[in-house]
């Protein structure tokens, strides 16, 4: 018997019918299967947009009361979650502790797997409780397979602890699924090397944590129309796009953009409030970290 005709493996480890033999394949059939089944998955996460827009929803209800948002996984769903934490602060200007990013193992295995980390129940229940998770927080688990135990641990005792728990797997009958609050399961079927989930599964959570992390920042007012408007200005290529959005948005000429932001150690919102109300740059960013003129900008 074959993995594809095995009903008692997950969907992630069974084998892909439509890629038999594959080392007798040319390299553009390769690419063109690759390509072929990549094409599954964004249909597989828009069958999901329901629970996606529940868990933003409920993202955006906690981080408004001054909750966090935790993603955590291991292994490449841990590197996703870690990678999608990582990019919040600098995107939409949110405090380092917002957004955090958990990976099985620790930060050394976003660079080296550390395989058996996956496995560490005990593991995954000390990372909720040493993050102090709370009923303000959500804990998004993140697992292709939806049977990590560290995942399914961590889910476990975070929802014990009286947070709210989004499940993101490839499989809707799998123990996370089952677990969390809000279960996303985006289907995308076999992979093309039987059980290497950094393909189509990968590619699945990637777009879902895209989906969570950025809808809820549009809804808490982190961007204006489609721009960056909490950017945080900390490279030049950052700093350039500042200068952009705070001319478009102010009018301003490029010299009194740039001293606006100087000004306001490069806040793009508060040199707008320092060019559209005349404050200087401690009055906008004290009006700012008072909560005051935040949607004004």
């Amino acid at each position: 018997m074959t993995t594809h005709d095995r009903p008692d493996l997950p969907p992630t480890e069974r084998a892909n019918d439509a890629a038999q033999e594959l080392e007798t394949r040319t390299t553009a059939e390769i690419l063109e299967l690759m390509n072929r089944e990549d094409a599954r998955v964004a249909a597989a996460v828009g069958a999901c947009l329901g629970p996606i827009g529940d868990a933003v929803d409920a993202i955006v209800e906690r981080l408004r009361k001054g909750g966090r948002l935790i993603y955590l996984g291991a292994g490449t769903s841990g590197r996703m979650a870690t990678m999608e934490a990582a990019e919040a602060p600098p995107t939409f200007g949110v405090a380092d502790d917002t957004v955090i990013g958990v990976i099985a193992g620790g930060s050394g295995a976003v660079k080296a797997a550390r395989e058996g980390a996956e496995d560490d129940v005990q593991g995954g229940a000390a990372e909720a409780r040493r993050l102090e998770v709370g009923a303000g927080d959500v804990l998004v688990g993140v697992s292709a397979s939806g049977r990590t135990p560290f995942v399914l641990a961590a889910v476990g005792e975070a929802a014990s602890l009286g947070a709210l728990t989004v499940g993101i797997c490839c499989d809707d009958e799998a123990p996370l699924a089952e677990a969390a609050d809000i279960a996303i399961c985006p289907l995308v079927g076999p992979e093309i090397l039987a059980g290497s989930t950094r393909l189509k599964a990968g590619t699945a959570q990637k777009l879902v944590l895209n989906m969570l992390t950025t809808a809820a920042m549009i809804r808490l007012g982190r961007v204006s129309g489609n721009l960056m408007i909490d950017v945080r200005g900390t490279n030049a290529k950052l700093r350039e796009r500042a200068r952009r959005i705070v001319a478009e948005l102010s009018g301003a000429a490029e010299p009194d953009v740039t001293a606006a932001l100087t000004e306001t150690g490069w806040s793009a919102r508060a040199a707008i409030l320092v060019l559209s109300r005349g404050m200087t740059g401690a009055e906008a960013l004290a009006a700012l970290d008072d909560g005051r003129e935040a949607n004004d900008a």
